[in-house]
């Protein structure tokens, strides 16, 4: 080949590469729209299309004016939150109180119980007033009255069940033992008018209930001496009720030395009998005489 035949097969190889570069050179006022070619298209308006998209410009414009006042909602909503979170920041300080605690707890077991009560006042005693006496002595009568009512012995029976045969001479002294509970009477009777002298007390002043005191004169109405004995006791041991049982019962043998045949009256009512009942002592283990702690099986 001659050297004119290969210029003429390298000239449409260079070529080719200018043909390939040419579309992208036409394509960069596309990509670069700030490019001055471009420009110059815009100044002689050859591209009509490009008005639409400024006229679209308003419609996307309202979407933010209408988004501003969302973007304005959201820092209420952000406040509601910080709002709420306050009183998750005031219950804090009680999650700290266990570490606390036991310093309470020891400062309570120093401190006696009852100690935060407020001390009692006592109020100065003040004069009753008559209606106020008036009504608290009826109190009392009406008191002493339920309890007659509520025993058998009561009230004092009409006359004697029998007349006295017997007459004591001034110098006789008849003596008797009379028991109840733990209470012993040493029982003297002699003839006289019905004085009573218990421990060189009267009868009112060492029993002052109604109760009592016809609970000790019952063997003299039931015998009929109501009224023509003296009767000297001395008691010891218990309490005011058995004291009262023992005389009763000590008054009641000393009339059977005076007369044997009352024997059989008396002991009907039960007066002669020395009544044994007490209080049953408590036992170990027990919670009273025969009380029994409860059962429990774990």
């Amino acid at each position: 080949m001659t050297d004119e035949d290969r210029k003429d097969e390298e000239q449409p190889q260079a070529e080719q590469p200018s043909a390939e570069q040419a579309p992208p050179e036409t394509e960069q006022p596309a990509e670069n729209p700030d490019a001055p070619g471009r420009e110059a298209e815009e100044a002689s308006g050859g591209i009509a299309e490009q008005p639409a998209p400024e006229e679209a410009s308003p419609e996307t414009q309202e979407p933010v004016a209408e988004e501003a006042p969302a973007e304005a909602e959201q820092p209420a909503a952000e406040e509601a939150p910080a709002e709420a979170e306050e009183p998750a920041a005031e219950e804090a300080p009680p999650a700290a109180k266990p570490a606390d605690e036991p310093k309470d707890s020891a400062k309570a077991k120093d401190v006696p119980p009852g100690a935060e009560l407020e001390p009692i006042t006592i109020e100065p005693q003040r004069e009753l007033s008559a209606e106020e006496r008036a009504r608290l002595e009826a109190e009392e009568e009406e008191r002493a009255r339920a309890e007659a009512a509520a025993t058998d012995d009561a009230g004092e029976e009409p006359g004697p069940a029998r007349e006295a045969v017997v007459d004591l001479d001034a110098n006789a002294r008849i003596q008797a033992t009379g028991k109840r509970k733990t209470s012993i009477a040493r029982v003297v009777l002699r003839a006289g008018s019905g004085e009573f002298q218990i421990n060189k007390r009267t009868l009112e002043d060492y029993f002052p209930r109604h109760q009592h005191q016809t609970f000790v004169r019952q063997p003299l109405l039931t015998s009929g001496y109501e009224g023509k004995v003296d009767v000297r006791v001395r008691v010891h041991g218990g309490g005011i009720a058995g004291q009262a049982g023992a005389v009763r019962h000590g008054i009641a043998r000393a009339l059977t030395e005076i007369d044997p045949e009352l024997r059989g009256e008396l002991k009907r009512r039960g007066l002669l009998t020395r009544d044994a009942r007490a209080k049953e002592r408590r036992k170990a283990g027990l919670k009273k005489a025969r009380k029994r702690p409860q059962f429990s099986k774990r």
